[in-house]
C-alpha cells in the first residue's frame, strides 16, 4: 500500500450462509451484512475491496501447533471428533462446535490478517470485519474462537518489519489469547477494556505481563462518558508514550447496549469515537471485528467504523437500499428479534448513551495512571 492510499476492505463470501448452528451465538449474519450494506449506501467500491485468502496450515503454524491444526482439520472432513480430540483442543462443545466449514471460515479470517500485515509493510489502513478472534490459543479451540488471527496479523507485521505493536481491544470480552501470546514481549502494547466478571474472567487490574499490558475491567452500565474518560485516561496516553509503527484495534461489537452477550451499555458513537481518535496514531491501522451477536447492531456498527476510517458522513437516515439490507435479517430464536424497533432498519447511528463516571472506572483509571507514572 502506497502513503496515502484509501483504505482496503477485506472480506469474504465463506461467511454468508456460514453459521456455527441454530443455537449458536454466531448463528447471525455479520460480516455480508457489513459487505451489503456498505456496498448499498455506495461506500465500497470494488478497488477498495480485496478478497481474504485461506491461510494455509504452514501459515496458520506461525502460532497454533500442527498436532491441533490437523485435528481442526480433521473435525471438518469429519463432521465429528472423539472425545479425546475434544478434551485435548476444545473441539466439538457447545461454545465450539463441529459445523460445516470449522476449518475453512477461521481459516479465511487468519488470511486476511495475514494478508493485511503483510501489505502494511507500507503505511495503510485497512479494515477486516471477519477477523477478531482474539481467544483462540494455541493448542485449544476458546470462546467461539478456533484460531487466533490477530496474534497472527501481529506476527505477520512482525514478518513485515515492522517492530512495534500496539493491539487496542474493546470487545466485552477480555483477550486472553492475545495476552497469552504477548503478556512477555515488550514491543507489543496491549491494552484491554472489558467486562469485569465476565467470561473467560481474565484480564484483571493488577496484570501487567512485562510491563506493556493494560488491562482495565469495567462494571455493567459502562457509558459512553466513562468511555471517553478510558480513551483519554489510558488508551490515548498509553499509545502516546509507546509510539507504535503499527496499531491492531479490535473492535467487537458486544460492548453495544444491544447485545445479549454483555452487560455494557455503550453506543456503537462510542466505538467511532474510538476509531477516528486511533487513526491518526500510527501510520498502519489495522481494524478487526470480533464479538457482537445481535446482527443490526453489528452490522450497524461496523459499517459506521467503516465510514469513519474513510472520512464519510454518516447521514441521520439511511436510504432505502440501505433500510432494505437491514430489513431483511432475522435473528432466529431470539426474543430481541422478533420485534426490532424501527430505527434498526432506518439508521446508523444509535441515540447516545451518556451517564455519570462510576466511582470504579476513576478508581481503576486512577490506578494505571499510577502505574504509567512508577512505569516511566
Amino acid at each position: 500500500m502506497s502513503p496515502g492510499a484509501a483504505p482496503r476492505f477485506i472480506g469474504s463470501t465463506i461467511y454468508r450462509g456460514s453459521s456455527y448452528g441454530p443455537r449458536h451465538p454466531l448463528r447471525v449474519p455479520r460480516v455480508p451484512t457489513v459487505m451489503d450494506l456498505t456496498r448499498a449506501l455506495g461506500w465500497l467500491g470494488p478497488a477498495q475491496y480485496l478478497t481474504s485468502p485461506r491461510a494455509r496450515p504452514a501459515a496458520l503454524a506461525a502460532w497454533h501447533t500442527p498436532g491441533y491444526l490437523a485435528a481442526l482439520e480433521r473435525a471438518e472432513a469429519q463432521g465429528r471428533v472423539s472425545a479425546e480430540v475434544r478434551a485435548r483442543h476444545g473441539l466439538g462443545t457447545l461454545s465450539n462446535p463441529v459445523y460445516g466449514e470449522m476449518f475453512r471460515r477461521p481459516a479465511t479470517a487468519a488470511g486476511a490478517s495475514i494478508m493485511a500485515g503483510q501489505l502494511l509493510r507500507d503505511p495503510g489502513v485497512i479494515h477486516s470485519p471477519g477477523g477478531g478472534t482474539h481467544h483462540g490459543l494455541p493448542d485449544r479451540a476458546n470462546g467461539f474462537c478456533y484460531l487466533n488471527d490477530p496474534v497472527l496479523a501481529i506476527l505477520s507485521l512482525r514478518a513485515a518489519g515492522v517492530r512495534r505493536v500496539a493491539y487496542v481491544d474493546i470487545d466485552a470480552h477480555h483477550c486472553d489469547g492475545v495476552e497469552h501470546a504477548f503478556a512477555r514481549d515488550t514491543d507489543v502494547l496491549m491494552v484491554s477494556v472489558h467486562e469485569e466478571r465476565r467470561w473467560p474472567f481474565t484480564g484483571a487490574l493488577e496484570d501487567r505481563g512485562a510491563g506493556t499490558v493494560w488491562n482495565l475491567p469495567v462494571p455493567r452500565g459502562f457509558n459512553d462518558t466513562e468511555f471517553q474518560a478510558v480513551l483519554e485516561g489510558l488508551i490515548l496516553p498509553r499509545l502516546q508514550d509507546f509510539a507504535p509503527e503499527a496499531l491492531v484495534l479490535q473492535c467487537g461489537a458486544d460492548a453495544l447496549l444491544e447485545d445479549p452477550l454483555s452487560r455494557l451499555a455503550l453506543s456503537n458513537n462510542a466505538h467511532w469515537a474510538a476509531v477516528a481518535a486511533l487513526r491518526p496514531v500510527a501510520r498502519r491501522l489495522l481494524v478487526l471485528g470480533g464479538g457482537g451477536y445481535n446482527p443490526w447492531s453489528v452490522g450497524r456498527c461496523w459499517t459506521g467504523v467503516w465510514a469513519v476510517l474513510n472520512g464519510i458522513e454518516i447521514p441521520d437516515r439511511l436510504p432505502p437500499q440501505g433500510a432494505a439490507v437491514l430489513r431483511d435479517l432475522r435473528w432466529e430464536g431470539h426474543s430481541r428479534g422478533r420485534n426490532p424497533p424501527e430505527v434498526w432498519f432506518t439508521t446508523l447511528r444509535d441515540p447516545p448513551r451518556p451517564g455519570p463516571v462510576s466511582d470504579a472506572v476513576l478508581t481503576r483509571l486512577a490506578t494505571l495512571t499510577q502505574r504509567a507514572l512508577v512505569w516511566v
